[in-house]
């Protein structure tokens, strides 16, 4: 046994509070494919693990990512990576649930697997190995990349599928591993790969039954907050966002739960981090405010929008310590606003500031795309020329830091037939900016490396293809080298035109809408028309039509 990785585990457990250690029921490995302190900032891995925990049957431990000198003292010495509660090995676990966020911890779900002595092919396994299963948004959006590595997949929210699809497990004991898949499969929200169906997105209707808040704290994460959920979903429409999608219909806790999951928080004294799409778009987002900070606490939040953000809001910000306000306008040209369908103008950006620059803060970082469908070059011009105008705007702004990223078109948006610019364009966009930009002082950006937004790409949009590199791809250099000697075409999956009846990997899932309203959403960008926010008793996209 690694004695340092058995000691940075103890290490870790004994600055949290709340983690629990069960010795009854089937022991479940539940694994965030990262390092502790990005996992333990994830709420969904605490969301999980409390409503796991709570059942008789089922004690569940975690797992991470080691930390690198660990990892590479692991693949030294041929040893197993062990649980954080009691420190097992995987191999021990009988179900295996993965919480997986992003394409980049694809190569870390095969790693993991290697370490704990885990055969990564599915059809490799047997009786005798754990049920494998995966979660999360990627899972939900497109799970072929991976079906050659999972069991199942859970398609949607976890509350509403895990305890029926722990209860069927618990109901095929002793059966061979095929009858297991298939009494698994027959849970509303579970793709099997090896059974392959039309399967439906499952999701909470009323948030309010299952209150989502930090469940384990600690202060080795990446931000340190009492996480609090305010919101799920989004239904603004902006056409390349796939949580949008995904996660509709747009759903708020009512702020008598929330206002009770902060008075739970306050014992532990720690920040506040407000959680859901858009934070600034919570109805009660005032009330809400003036609460937290009456309770003497800091607060943060995961995102705004500039065209609803409320002074209220900037200042409980500014009170609590921020330093840097986050805006995120995607483009720069009024064309491509119309195109992404975002619905914030200049003057919500140039407002937003200006709110913070009331409220005392004076660091501003914006986030903008490149490469997005029907842009051009001098869109591309316009964010610096609106940089510009920004800056000049006050001289109270210390400094503008600009992320400025690749577009990666997802599964299940309008723009999930758009190609995605090829490197010289994207060369060509990132030096128009930095020509434009150098001359103004107190202006920073940062990108992304093409590379891995290249990477990003082809898993977000692949197929069971991809999935067989995925299989033997535990680090994105061995995926890069594979493409290249398998003679993989990149460019099929990145950058090809597709058309509007071409079957994709993932049109078996069904997410509450088809693809005629999706192409409606692509036809719309393509004229620059304006598609209204999700309202009551909508039905256009078909979500809430299901509901009645």
């Amino acid at each position: 046994m690694s004695r340092s990785q058995e000691t940075d585990l103890k290490s870790k457990l004994a600055k949290e509070i709340g983690y629990k250690i069960r010795g009854a029921g089937k022991k479940f490995a539940l694994i965030y494919p990262n390092l502790y302190k990005v996992g333990m900032s994830n709420l969904g891995l605490h969301i999980i693990y409390q409503l796991l925990n709570s059942r008789g049957d089922i004690s569940c431990e975690r797992f991470f990512l080691p930390e690198p000198k660990i990892l590479a003292e692991l693949e030294r010495s041929n040893q197993s990576i062990l649980s954080l509660e009691t420190q097992t090995p995987l191999n021990k676990f009988q179900i295996i649930g993965f919480a997986i966020s992003f394409e980049q911890d694809y190569f870390n779900v095969v790693k993991i697997l290697q370490l704990g002595k885990i055969k990564v092919r599915a059809e490799e396994r047997t009786k005798f190995d754990p049920i494998i299963i995966a979660g999360g948004p990627c899972a939900t959006f497109n799970p072929e990349p991976l079906s050659k590595i999972f069991d199942a997949f859970v398609i949607g929210e976890g509350e509403i599928i895990l305890p029926q699809l722990i209860d069927a497990i618990n109901g095929a004991e002793n059966l061979p591993r095929e009858k297991v898949l298939q009494k698994i499969s027959t849970v509303h929200g579970i793709y099997v790969p090896t059974l392959q169906k039309k399967v439906s997105r499952q999701w909470l209707k009323n948030l309010d039954d299952f209150p989502a808040h930090s469940t384990i704290i600690t202060g080795d994460t990446e931000f340190n907050m009492y996480l609090i959920e305010t919101a799920r979903g989004c239904g603004r429409h902006c056409r390349f966002c796939m949580a949008g999608y995904a996660f509709r219909k747009p759903r708020n806790r009512s702020l008598k739960v929330l206002q009770a999951e902060v008075e739970e928080a306050a014992k532990f004294g720690k920040k506040i981090g407000l959680m859901g799409a858009a934070i600034s778009d919570y109805p009660q987002i005032n009330e809400l405010c003036k609460f937290i900070l009456g309770k003497n606490l800091p607060m943060s939040v995961a995102s705004f929008r500039a065209d609803s953000v409320t002074f209220d809001l900037v200042e409980a910000l500014a009170k609590s310590g921020l330093k840097t306000l986050t805006i995120a306008p995607e483009v720069g040209s009024k064309k491509m606003c119309q195109v992404i369908n975002k619905g914030i103008t200049e003057e919500n950006i140039f407002s937003a500031v200006e709110l913070g620059l009331k409220a005392g803060i004076k660091n501003f970082k914006l986030y903008f795309m490149i490469g997005l469908p029907f842009e051009e070059l001098e869109d591309v011009e316009e964010i610096a020329n609106l940089t510009i105008r920004l800056k000049n705007f006050s001289g109270k702004i210390s400094k503008l830091t600009l992320s400025v990223n690749p577009f990666i078109p997802k599964p299940f948006t309008p723009f999930q037939w758009s190609p995605m610019a090829d490197k010289k364009y994207l060369q060509a966009a990132l030096k128009i900016l930095r020509e434009k930009l150098k001359s103004v002082r107190g202006v920073e950006i940062i990108s992304e490396s093409l590379k891995s937004a290249e990477i990003q790409g082809i898993l977000s949009r692949g197929d069971k293809k991809i999935s067989e590199l995925v299989v033997q791809s535990d680090s994105p250099k061995k995926f890069l080298n594979l493409l290249r000697e398998k003679n993989f075409d990149a460019d099929f999956y990145l950058r090809r035109e597709r058309k509007f009846d071409e079957v994709f990997a993932w049109d078996f899932l069904d997410l509450g809408f088809d693809k005629k309203y999706l192409i409606e959403e692509f036809q719309k960008a393509a004229e620059k028309k304006f598609t209204p926010p999700c309202f009551e008793g909508c039905k256009r996209c078909g979500v809430c039509r299901q509901i009645d």
